[in-house]
């Protein structure tokens, strides 16, 4: 069952409406926690129930997922519209503070274009097991074990994929968090919470929609590597000035070290730790390690 330190609110954001639980002092410092495919709020629950004792912590479902809008056409999953759905929620929510912004997986990429477009509204910013977006695009294109690795990309971008996932009460989609783990938390509780949100009417779709809308090109398994230079552009577009702490499990089979092997470039103040024995579901497999580092970057960095 759900933190009961947290509670369900319905918000209009970005003229969406965007569903998110919060939970926490009134006035405490806000720290916002994006999931990522094919989770929804739940995914960073573990670790941020940990902070509602000290921080207003807020975990919405982003559009397209859960309880959340679930536009139809493709555009409205662009990124833009994505930032700019969390960019309202935190002006309701944080009374023009900066915030403590975490991301994971797609969550990390609205967290990352979160924080280069309004790098005034984010205090710190947390990251696990989710990639810069320069820094992706380049191992894809350099990288032949990243390109083979995000060849799933690809078969999710496919038509006709919402009926191959849905078959037999979701078990393909299920299949996508042991394919890339043992998943030994994926007890018959967690199960049913996941595939109650992904039967909400409408969401398989819209969730597809994040990887059919990205402009994030995957090339074919096989091609050769094709060089990516960073630019003195880019690293000016796509800067980080804010603290920023990037969580890695290792055993991340989806996203390859070669996917934050540039991310100095773009920052202004980057700590990394690496988890053994962990993996692209490192919220659910190390949730208190993960809180431990994040308060000892809190701190270190207050």
């Amino acid at each position: 069952m759900p933190d009961p330190a947290l509670t369900s609110h319905t918000l209009t954001c970005n003229e969406q409406t965007i569903h998110a639980m919060v939970g926490g002092p009134d006035n405490a410092p806000v720290m916002v926690f994006l999931h990522g495919f094919p989770e929804y709020w739940v995914a960073w629950e573990p670790v941020a129930r940990q902070f509602a004792d000290r921080y207003r912590v807020v975990l919405p479902d982003q559009r397209g997922f859960n309880l959340s809008s679930k536009p139809t056409d493709r555009e409205a999953y662009n990124t833009k519209h994505l930032v700019a759905d969390m960019v309202d929620l935190v002006k309701q929510i944080a009374s023009g503070k900066p915030i403590i912004l975490c991301g994971h997986d797609w969550g990390a990429s609205v967290a990352y274009a979160f924080a280069m477009r309004h790098p005034e509204q984010v205090e710190k910013l947390i990251i696990a097991n989710g990639v810069h977006p320069i820094c992706f695009q380049k191992a894809l294109y350099e990288d032949p074990a990243q390109t083979n690795a995000s060849q799933y990309m690809n078969v999710l971008r496919a038509e006709g994929s919402e009926a191959r996932l849905s078959r037999d009460t979701y078990q393909p989609l299920m299949n996508m968090f042991e394919k890339f783990s043992a998943a030994p938390w994926l007890c018959d509780a967690i199960r049913q919470r996941y595939v109650d949100a992904w039967s909400q009417p409408g969401a398989l779709s819209a969730m597809l929609k994040w990887y059919r809308g990205s402009p994030m090109v995957v090339p074919d398994s096989g091609a050769l590597p094709t060089p990516f230079p960073i630019t003195d552009a880019m690293r000016e577009k796509y800067a980080l000035t804010m603290p920023h702490l990037l969580l890695w499990g290792m055993d991340d089979t989806a996203l390859l070290p070669s996917a934050r092997a540039d991310l100095n470039q773009f920052c202004a103040d980057l700590t990394v730790v690496e988890f053994e024995n962990a993996s692209h579901w490192i919220l659910h497999e190390k949730p208190d390690m993960v809180a431990a580092e994040i308060v000892q970057f809190l701190d270190a960095s207050a």
